[in-house]
């Protein structure tokens, strides 16, 4: 974040480092970091703003920002709106299918959350965010009830990255849900090494739900995997 300001300061044009800057909040949002005061987020809008403003064909900017749009600042149809116009200018991009897929999963529609990610995995094999991307898949088959699907894929999530928090987490849920208690146990244990002040409670402020349901199912399945209330 530090690198991406200062290039806005040498170049204030630079809609990309403004789009990348604000997907930083995100990111430390999926592991834990993020403490979600007003004025972060008074930030990430202004982010947002500027690289939508400079960078109307920059797809780099567009999907960076849509995903901060939609993650930390709760505009679900913007922020898929975003990605969905820098698909339009490089279909190409993996990561705005990464970004999409992970909108879909909040908007609940885990079905297209799953092509979007198989997407952006064949464009980008090697890409570092591959944990991410599998977990998204796995997070849409828990939304499909396909729970042991969603266990391997958080399985392969964690193959790629094993304190991926929110690899553990849809472990756990995915494993409790299956009824493989011992694994779904085991994936909290390690869990709560990386995150040890999570809580059932904070869930729904740190992972977005459009669907109670959606939000209501991962809650007990984190549950009875033993995560605190």
């Amino acid at each position: 974040m530090r690198l991406f300001n200062t290039a806005t300061e040498l170049d204030p044009n630079f809609a990309a480092a403004y789009g990348r800057a604000a997907s930083c909040y995100a990111y430390s949002k999926g592991i834990g970091w993020f403490s979600g005061t007003a004025e972060e987020i008074v930030e990430v809008t202004r982010l947002v703003k500027r690289a939508v403003e400079l960078g109307k064909d920059d797809a780099i900017a567009l999907s960076a920002s849509g995903w901060a749009c939609a993650y930390i600042v709760g505009d679900f149809e913007q922020g898929a709106a975003l990605i969905d116009r820098a698909l339009l200018l490089n279909v190409n991009l993996a990561e705005a299918w990464h970004f999409s897929g992970w909108v879909k999963n909040w908007l609940g529609e885990p079905v297209p959350a799953v092509k979007c990610f198989a997407r952006a995995m064949r464009l980008n094999p090697l890409d570092s965010r591959m944990a991410g991307m599998r977990t998204g898949t796995a997070y849409a088959h828990f939304l499909l009830g396909r729970y042991d699907e969603a266990a391997s894929w958080a399985a392969l999530a964690l193959q790629y990255n094993p304190e991926f928090p929110a690899g553990l987490r849809v472990a756990a849920a995915s494993n409790a849900m299956a009824g493989r208690m011992e694994q779904a146990r085991k994936a909290i244990a390690r869990l709560r090494r990386v995150h040890p002040t999570l809580r059932v409670s904070i869930i729904r402020h740190l992972v977005p739900h459009r669907r109670t349901e959606d939000l209501a199912r991962y809650e007990e399945g984190l549950r009875k995997a033993g995560l605190p209330e």
